[in-house]
């Protein structure tokens, strides 16, 4: 299902790809890389979907949302946050929950949620588990993401090649993230584009 990559290459080759920028082999020199204009910019804002019924409102801001004992498979997520002219956009709230390894959402707590900021790139980073599949729904991640300026999108974001991709009504093809295998997990990569205000 997802191609076996070191970390390296897909912390840099998969941004590349996915985003059409340059591939530049180290950190720092890919945060300087101009930014290019990309078909997810092109194409228009993120699609937008419900929040489903488990959202929880003030989540704590972190981007490791692993707890002792807690067991799945680990995932990294990253991406951008861009405006519709592919401008990166700073101190953008990017806010994740989901399911845990056997389809529960903790709603007692905040097991499995968080949020963060991106830098100055745009860029944001979350460390979480792969969330199982559950009745009626494919396996799936809940963003909330608003940038200074910008109107609140409500999305979810999907894995490729699922079973279940085919059953879930909600799943859609252009909020499928883009996913290899690293020597510790997974990796995931998608970028959100912004309608500005």
């Amino acid at each position: 299902m997802f191609d076996r990559l070191s970390r390296r290459s897909v912390l840099t080759g998969s941004l590349a790809a996915a985003s059409g920028f340059p591939l530049i082999t180290t950190p720092d020199a890919w945060a300087q890389a101009p930014l290019a204009a990309t078909p997810s910019c092109d194409s228009g804002p993120t699609l937008r979907q419900g929040e489903g019924p488990f959202f929880k409102p003030r989540s704590p801001e972190r981007s490791d949302l692993r707890e002792p004992g807690l067991k799945g498979e680990p995932i990294e997520l990253t991406g951008l946050v861009l405006s519709r002219d592919c401008r990166p956009l700073e101190r953008a709230l990017v806010d994740v929950w989901h399911a845990d390894q056997t389809g529960e959402y903790d709603n007692a707590g905040f097991r499995l949620r968080g949020h963060t900021f991106t830098d100055a790139q745009g860029r944001f980073r979350f460390v979480t588990i792969v969330p199982a599949a559950y009745v009626g729904r494919t396996r799936h991640f809940h963003f909330k993401v608003q940038a200074p300026g910008s109107r609140l999108l409500t999305t979810q974001l999907y894995f490729p090649d699922e079973p279940k991709n085919r059953t879930d009504g909600l799943f859609r093809r252009e909020l499928t993230m883009k996913v290899a295998r690293q020597s510790d997990g997974l990796a995931g990569r998608f970028d959100f584009v912004l309608d500005m205000a």
